[in-house]
């Protein structure tokens, strides 16, 4: 049973972690899988992605038991898997949608907060996981957490440990949407599908727009957009969006 399944459904790619016995926890063969999950997303006609857990979890983080079977630098174990398949995520200039189907812990919330929308089944649970045995955030979740939060919360939140129901954690904002746990599929299924549906070149260009400007001078920033909204000139969907517009008809958009 290979650690991490993909499939297609028309632009929509859907990979999923398959370690359900253990809460799909990430072993060196997970990392590989989504790797190459995440470079076969990178194909143009692949539109959306979305990102879930089979059985019960969404994923638990890192599997405690390869630390005690392959004990080693977890800094050089972070550099080798975890940072190469997060920045990939924030690579793909395409939507990424986590669909948080049960318990997202550790690295694994970590991951999902990588994604660029979040939806939870009911049954979902939110746990930071590190500071429970005396770790600190990684894997992004220092990062992404605090942009989602804000830092105030997100260190609070961070520091304790506590467990969010799904619930808490779309009032907090951490997710976009709580829908009941057998409604999941359909629902990210029909969420993806729209957005596959969308200019994916400039669902692209804008994911990199809002990964720069946490940081960014304004001047900066206003330069970027300038450069991008030049790109997305050139694209046939900004051309079949004005024509569409002036015939008075639904877009057709191709995502190129």
């Amino acid at each position: 049973m290979a650690e991490v399944e993909t499939s297609r459904d028309g632009a929509v790619l859907t990979i999923t972690l398959n370690r359900p016995d253990v809460l799909n926890a990430f072993n060196a063969a997970m990392h590989r899988g989504l790797a190459a999950a995440l470079k076969d997303a990178r194909d143009p006609a692949v539109r959306a992605v979305v990102v879930t857990g089979a059985g019960r979890g969404f994923c638990v983080g890192q599997d405690l038991t390869e630390f005690r079977e392959a004990p080693g630098d977890i800094g050089e174990r972070l550099r080798a898997t975890y940072h190469p398949n997060v920045l990939a995520v924030r690579a793909l200039e395409k939507p990424v949608i986590a669909a948080v189907n049960g318990a997202a812990a550790g690295a694994g919330l970590s991951f999902a907060c990588a994604c660029d929308i979040r939806i939870a089944a009911d049954a979902a649970t939110f746990v930071p996981a590190f500071i429970n045995i005396g770790l600190v955030p990684d894997s992004g979740g220092s990062f992404f957490i605090a942009r989602l939060l804000g830092p105030a919360r997100a260190f609070e939140w961070m520091s304790s440990g506590r467990r969010l129901t799904a619930a808490e954690a779309h009032a907090w904002g951490l997710v976009s949407e709580v829908v009941e746990t057998e409604a999941l599929p359909t629902r990210v299924a029909e969420l993806a599908a729209e957005l596959a549906a969308l200019p994916t070149r400039g669902i692209g260009m804008t994911k990199r727009l809002f990964d720069h400007a946490w940081t960014a001078r304004l001047e900066d920033q206003l330069e970027r957009e300038a450069q991008l909204q030049s790109a997305a000139t050139q694209t046939e969907d900004f051309r079949e969006g004005v024509n569409a517009f002036l015939e008075k008809r639904p877009p057709k958009f191709r995502g190129a």
